[in-house]
């Protein structure tokens, strides 16, 4: 199925609340009185996982549960040269500067839920 450095998406079935997931937990210990504490959204925290954005596509393997991610070609050398220089600033900058930073390297991640919205492009 691999060649080598393909990336594997799973079909992970239907979502799962949850919400409905702690009860069931819950129930299956058998201890009663177990509250269920609704605190919202911290920074950052997504409802749902995108495994692809929104330019990138799968193709189908032989296995109908199993595609394979294509996405951007990637410079590998840029990247570990932005990487390195992330690194050195995460010492001398400050959150704001690190977080553009790291748009740059991986322009498709959209901040949820934070501060750091305002660096979407």
């Amino acid at each position: 199925m691999g060649n080598g450095g393909e990336i594997f998406v799973f079909d992970m079935g239907k979502p799962v609340r949850i919400v409905d997931l702690a009860e069931r937990m819950i129930r299956l210990s058998g201890v009663k009185g177990i509250e269920i504490r609704f605190t919202g959204l911290r920074d950052g925290e997504k409802l749902y996982e995108e495994v692809l954005n929104e330019d990138e596509t799968s193709k189908p393997t032989f296995h109908p549960k199993i595609k394979i991610a294509q996405v951007r070609a990637y410079d590998y050398a840029d990247a570990n040269l932005r990487i390195d220089a992330l690194v050195r600033a995460c010492v001398v900058e400050g959150d704001m500067q690190i977080v553009k930073r790291m748009k740059e390297i991986v322009p498709e991640f959209k901040s949820q839920h934070s501060k750091y919205e305002v660096l979407d492009k």
